[in-house]
């Protein structure tokens, strides 16, 4: 099994939380989004879209986050990362979703890199821009969260919505967006951050060298 990310990337960090809680052993190829590597000839033969992550299992070769993550909970059973209730799976995909598609994509590196470089934001703009958007969001998830959380998300087993959660939080803290109004979010990630598996997903602990 084979993890192409880059070390900072929100989604794939999501994928090493949810690889480390399944444990299952896998490689890393670093693809640098600094350094421009997704934009190479040999990684867009990989990925034409040119994002991370991109896991390669056996025959299997996909791309999205998401994706990767319902692949891994099909093909990997032993250790659920989703609930068994139909209704608490659809919560924690509702959160899951909240951050993987209203969120990130309108914070990632390619929209702050065409806000800056094509449209002439400036740095104040740029992170205007990055930090309402994040706070809309989180403010949006504290209040749903709120009422289905126990020491995760939904309840008292780590799920994707918490390896969707602890990425984008990770960013928040980067950027510097006041955390003052998530007193929910925050508990969730102090139970989260005391795992493993978290732990081992961390940028820190997967800096490239």
């Amino acid at each position: 099994m084979v993890l192409y990310g880059y070390w900072r990337s929100s989604a794939a960090y999501r994928v090493r939380i949810a690889l480390n809680l399944k444990g299952l052993n896998y490689q890393t190829k670093h693809v640098s989004l600094i350094d421009g590597d997704q934009r190479s000839v040999e990684f867009l033969e990989i990925n034409a879209q040119g994002l991370v992550p991109v896991l390669f299992d056996g025959n299997a070769h996909i791309s999205q986050s998401l994706a990767i993550l319902e692949y891994l909970e099909d093909m990997y059973t032993e250790v659920p990362l989703l609930p068994a209730d139909p209704c608490n799976r659809a919560t924690v995909r509702q959160i899951a979703l909240l951050i993987a598609c209203d969120i990130h994509p309108l914070c990632n590196l390619r929209v702050l890199n065409y806000l800056k470089e094509t449209l002439g934001a400036d740095e104040d703009a740029k992170l205007q821009w990055y930090r309402h958007w994040v706070r809309e969001g989180l403010t949006a998830l504290e209040k749903r969260v709120s009422e289905t959380h126990g020491k995760f998300c939904v309840g008292d087993m780590p799920t994707f919505a918490d390896a969707c959660l602890i990425p984008q939080l990770y960013n928040a803290e980067r950027f510097d967006v006041p955390d003052e109004n998530w007193p929910t979010l925050r508990e969730i990630a102090r139970h989260c951050n005391q795992h493993p598996a978290f732990a081992d997903a961390h940028p820190d602990s997967n800096r490239e060298a």
